[in-house]
């Protein structure tokens, strides 16, 4: 027991400086984030995110308020393709392409899947978004 109290008086204690990165103002879902949208607050919430760095670029999925935390289940990568939105749809087989005009019924980030009408057969598919926009119907 003296030995415990010991060590507790030798150790230096100071509190940790946690900080969190935080909203600086209101944000509207569907924002995509930039540097002038963060701070960093002192605070502990494990949960938090704490660089800026890690959320500049991406895409808020709820509304953040001023002040509160930001967490990581709150961003998402920025949508590349809106719902109602004229996409081309790309098929590869083999050696074949195939390009056709296609309305997108869901809207998605690069890689998602998301539903596509094809526009001259009206059948629709599913694809996933590449980082040019287009979707690349599943075979």
């Amino acid at each position: 027991m003296r030995a415990l109290a010991l060590i507790l008086a030798l150790v230096p204690f100071s509190p940790a400086a946690a900080e969190v990165l935080v909203a600086a103002r209101m944000i509207p879902a569907r924002t995509v984030l930039t540097a002038a949208d963060l701070a960093v607050k002192p605070g502990d919430n494990p949960a938090a995110m704490t660089d800026p760095a890690q959320a500049i670029g991406l895409e808020t999925r709820v509304a953040l308020y001023p002040g509160r935390p930001v967490h990581g289940s709150d961003l998402a990568p920025p949508g590349m393709v809106e719902r109602n939105q004229i996409v081309t749809l790309v098929f590869r087989s083999g050696g074949l392409t195939i390009r056709a005009e296609g309305r997108a019924l869901d809207r998605g980030a690069i890689g998602d899947p998301v539903k596509v009408m094809n526009l001259s057969s009206r059948n629709t598919t599913t694809g996933h978004v590449l980082p040019d926009g287009m979707v690349m119907v599943d075979p």
